[in-house]
């Protein structure tokens, strides 16, 4: 049996067999030096206040945080002694809606990511107009994330349309390469490794160009370089990553 209090995970992602990333937090997201997205970090880590926004709505492309900033303030509530639960609605799509948010509406703060994944289906549209409206009776906080914004999402019903246009709307701007480098420097840094700016610019060149997958294939680095007790050299990472 696991102790969801030293697990870090509320009971309910337990029983969803939900794990949120140990690394999704807001220390972790790299903000670029132009300062893009530093203001959904400040949004996201008052949410929780009297003066938060009650329902937050990120959007943006494949690989620009969306899922790291939603578990990173699952993470944050429960610093802060609050209850939250993520819902990857990709991975839970199959589901039946109204059993999966039932009484989530007694959480402080509930994540909601890949809503795009859900829309246009009559029982995900029905279920979550009843979840907002819940939501919203009881003072809780929602934050939302999908590929697009509300306005561009097929939403069939007309009241959910407006409910997802309730609160905050926030474009996450993806980085460009140099800040890509620098956020794969940064997150070595924390996982104790030396990256090079040249080893780094040469992961970029050869990986995908999506977060999400260049830090996976660190995480592999990493675990690899232990093991082997290398450090990490352009023939390491080639060797390592296929390339």
């Amino acid at each position: 049996m696991v102790d969801s209090t030293q697990s870090g995970r509320s009971p309910r992602q337990l029983s969803l067999g939900i794990q949120l990333d140990d690394d999704a937090t807001f220390e972790n997201f790299f903000i670029a030096p132009d300062r893009a997205n530093a203001q959904v970090i400040e949004v996201l880590t008052r949410q929780l206040s009297a003066a938060g926004e009650q329902t937050v709505f990120l959007w943006g492309g494949v690989g620009v945080g969306i899922s790291h900033l939603l578990q990173a303030a699952c993470h944050h509530a429960e610093v802060q002694g609050g209850s939250a639960q993520y819902l990857p609605l990709a991975e839970l799509q199959a589901a039946e809606p109204a059993a999966l948010l039932e009484g989530l509406e007694s959480l402080d703060l509930v994540c909601l990511d890949d809503l795009q994944e859900v829309l246009g289906r009559a029982d995900w549209e029905r279920a979550l107009f009843h979840f907002f409206n819940l939501m919203r009776d009881s003072g809780r906080r929602v934050l939302m994330g999908a590929r697009n914004s509300p306005r561009q999402l097929p939403v069939a019903l007309a009241d959910l349309q407006s409910r997802l246009n309730w609160g905050l709307v926030y474009q996450v701007q993806p980085l460009d390469d140099d800040s890509k480098c620098a956020a794969l420097q940064a997150r070595a840094s924390d996982l104790g490794l030396e990256l090079s700016p040249e080893v780094a610019r040469f992961i970029l060149s050869r990986s995908a160009r999506d977060s999400q997958k260049l830090f996976a294939a660190l995480r592999l680095l990493d675990r690899v370089s232990l093991e082997e007790q290398r450090r990490l050299t352009i023939p390491f990472v080639k060797r390592v990553l296929g390339f």
